[in-house]
């Protein structure tokens, strides 16, 4: 059969489909227990899909393909008999690329000679897989945005070194789903794991060649399979079997699994680069490659090629990749790694493009959460704001202000009132709510939040490109010295910044993301961009003992108890600034004020030197009904920014706003934020009423507080 393209093993036998447009013949390659080789023409053609069955060929089987056709670079055909190929829709991959020249189809010498020495040793099988899995009982939690609090960990570095996993299943995905592990994401509170790449990927030679490799995985070769050094059982499918056996586990704790997946490039580079799979098997159907000079790759990526995006194989490879990932993985949703690129059907992006369009159209693909790094490399590709409204954005512009306010930016308040509040500027035009920004301070491309207060510049010498590679704009401070250090003073001054970040984030408008790690101090020795490092610079540190009350995991644990808490932190509108009901006798749904306790005027918000603010968050301004059809009310609260290097008096609202105000956050104190039933949260005036109208508090510099007014 032609379709479904791919091994599909129906329980008897295997069917064998590959598309190839230029294909002049295909061979099947078998490969047996000894490693011998039995190759099978493939001699059904329809559509430009060569098939065959075979009754004997069942789960376990590794293959390749061997493709005959033209070899004319100058015209960008790229076929390859002497390359085995990776299946574009193996579902299973064993094996990894071993950097032999073979593996080139040119000679290093001299690229315009052809190398048409046996790849095969030195390249992966793809497997044919048993798809049969007992889901019963399994449930996708459907956690709604603005309920959600996302968690992004790599699956090798999130259990590496943790002491409670046995060490055979450490960095897989059987130690993912560790209960210790799922029991530490619970009692954080997250909703949701965001994984790095685990789609099949390949380790760079230039990076093996400085003993190092491509830890974080961006360079996938296979969009089916999952990658398989992950995998504690084996290769020869048991990775795809373990794979569901952790999303059924995440799933039975209510976690949902979402997906970080590159569709935007592959792993065979520019056209000096490998042919593993897609190059051999049609490189004009699956690259972007110059017009007037095809030996050469469109990239808009950074990493020698980009996926031609208008091409209907290219758009089918990927939907039938997300929807296997759904209805086979049921993986709940999917981070697109520089996903501008995947709206260039030409040269701009276009957020019209057909990768979109069949994505809103699709009845399984359009359920699940999209989200979108909105930017490639290329001429035009920032587009936070731009994309369309079945999806959300990693929001750079929140990242970029919440870093200069806490670092002491001039100006930064009038923005960084848009990104506290879900920035509207951005989405509210074209009809999408707070929930289109996915908030992050940190992520897996950058500092961790300990070192972006622990240096000022990047320290990235380990990566062996002498400090070349990575950002130069990390907007971050070190509070007084680079580094480790002993002093007290500075000491204490990080541990309050860590604490205004990830308060920061956890109150505001959004969906919020937190970089593992990060509620546990991780720090990657001022790296800040650790893509090849496998070793304990990336890996989570876990404490061997829990460490007492106070710690910064039980200051997270608690802002996140708090937002979830409090549905006035995570509303599904946009503040609109005007009186409740229409009375104008009601105050709005929020307010801003200076440390004086004035509303603010637009002479305030234009004051440069301004560091300080007061926002009230209106707890009866929430106008959605719940899922019971009544109007939500809640608490009603103020935050208090400070900023500045000095500590301030901030004057309490008048009257209307509030008769009494209890705190329940301060980041000077070291103490976990109050919980509902009271407790400590700033020293020794925690869960009592500290303030009423006209009062004045003070707000240690470089810090924030949040005091609440009980609904009734």
């Amino acid at each position: 059969m032609s379709h479904p393209l791919g091994a599909t093993y129906d329980g008897v036998g295997t069917n064998f489909a590959l598309y190839s447009e230029v294909a002049e013949q295909v061979e099947l390659c078998l490969f047996g227990e000894d490693g011998s080789e039995t190759r099978i023409p493939l001699r059904e053609v329809d559509g430009f899909v060569w098939h065959g069955y075979l009754p004997s060929a069942g789960p376990g089987q590794r293959y390749g393909y061997r493709v005959h056709g033209p070899y004319n670079p100058p015209a960008g055909q790229r076929c390859d008999p002497a390359k085995l190929l990776l299946d574009p829709y193996a579902k299973a991959v064993d094996g990894r690329v071993s950097w032999d020249p073979a593996v080139f189809s040119y000679q290093f010498q001299d690229p315009d000679l052809r190398n048409q020495a046996d790849s095969a040793p030195f390249v992966p099988r793809s497997v044919v897989i048993n798809p049969y899995f007992d889901w019963s009982g399994d449930r996708a939690p459907r956690t709604p945005y603005h309920d959600s609090v996302i968690y992004e960990a790599h699956v090798k570095g999130l259990t590496r070194l943790h002491p409670d996993v046995p060490e055979n299943e450490r960095g897989t995905y059987l130690g993912l789903a560790h209960p210790a592990v799922i029991e530490h994401l619970q009692r954080l509170g997250v909703t949701a794991i965001e994984l790095m790449p685990v789609h099949q990927f390949v380790s760079d030679s230039v990076l093996e060649q400085r003993g190092l490799s491509n830890y974080w995985g961006y360079n996938t070769i296979g969009f089916f399979a999952p990658h398989n050094a992950y995998s504690a059982a084996g290769q020869r499918g048991q990775q795809v079997q373990e794979f569901k056996a952790m999303v059924r586990a995440l799933h039975e704790a209510d976690i949902e699994v979402i997906l970080d997946v590159v569709y935007n490039h592959t792993a065979e580079g520019n056209h000096l680069g490998p042919t593993l799979s897609f190059r051999g098997l049609d490189n004009t159907s699956y690259y972007r490659l110059v017009d007037d000079d095809p030996r050469y790759y469109m990239d808009t990526t950074g990493t020698g090629n980009s996926l031609l995006m208008r091409n209907p194989q290219v758009l089918q490879l990927i939907m039938d990749s997300l929807r296997y990932w759904v209805l086979e993985m049921h993986v709940d949703g999917f981070r697109f790694d520089l996903a501008s690129a995947l709206a260039r059907q030409f040269h701009e992006v276009d957020r019209l493009s057909s990768f979109f369009d069949v994505v809103q159209q699709d009845p399984v693909v359009s359920q699940v959460k999209l989200i979108a790094e909105p930017w490639d490399v290329g001429e035009g590709g920032y587009q936070v704001g731009n994309f369309p409204p079945l999806w959300s954005e990693w929001n750079g512009k929140y990242r970029d202000t919440v870093r200069d306010l806490w670092r002491g930016q001039a100006a930064t308040l009038p923005e960084f009132a848009s990104r506290l509040t879900g920035s509207s500027d951005l989405y509210q035009s074209d009809g999408r709510s707070p929930v289109a920004s996915v908030n992050f301070v940190t992520a897996h491309d950058g500092f961790t939040v300990a070192d972006l207060v622990s240096y000022d510049n990047k320290h990235n010498e380990a990566n062996g490109e002498d400090n070349h590679d990575g950002s130069d704009d990390n907007r971050s401070w070190n509070c007084g010295a680079e580094g480790p250090t002993d002093d007290p003073g500075i000491t204490a001054l990080r541990a309050r910044q860590q604490r205004n970040f990830l308060a920061t984030l956890l109150l505001s408008q959004g969906v919020p993301m937190l970089l593992a790690g990060d509620e546990l101090g991780r720090s990657q020795r001022g790296n800040n961009n650790a893509y090849c490092q496998d070793n304990e610079i990336s890996w989570l540190a876990w404490p061997q003992q829990p460490e007492p009350g106070g710690s910064l995991l039980d200051y997270t644990r608690a802002l996140i108890s708090l937002r979830m808490s409090h549905p006035v932190f995570r509303r599904r509108r946009f503040f609109q600034g005007e009186p409740i009901s229409g009375r104008h006798d009601q105050v709005g749904d929020i307010a801003w004020f200076t440390p004086g306790g004035e509303e603010m005027t637009d002479e305030d918000w234009s004051a440069g030197f301004a560091k300080s603010l007061t926002v009230f968050l209106n707890g009866d301004g929430i106008s959605e009904p719940d899922q019971r059809g009544q109007r939500v009310r809640d608490d009603s609260f103020l935050l208090l920014f400070n900023a500045s290097e000095n500590d301030l008096k901030f004057a309490i609202p008048p009257a209307r706003y509030g008769e009494q105000w209890t705190r329940i956050v301060d980041t000077v104190a070291g103490d976990p934020p109050a919980t509902e039933a009271g407790g400590q949260a700033g020293g020794q005036v925690a869960g009592e009423a500290t303030a009423r109208p006209g009062d004045t508090i003070e707000v240690g510099s470089r810090s924030l507080q949040v005091l609440r007014q009980r609904r009734g």
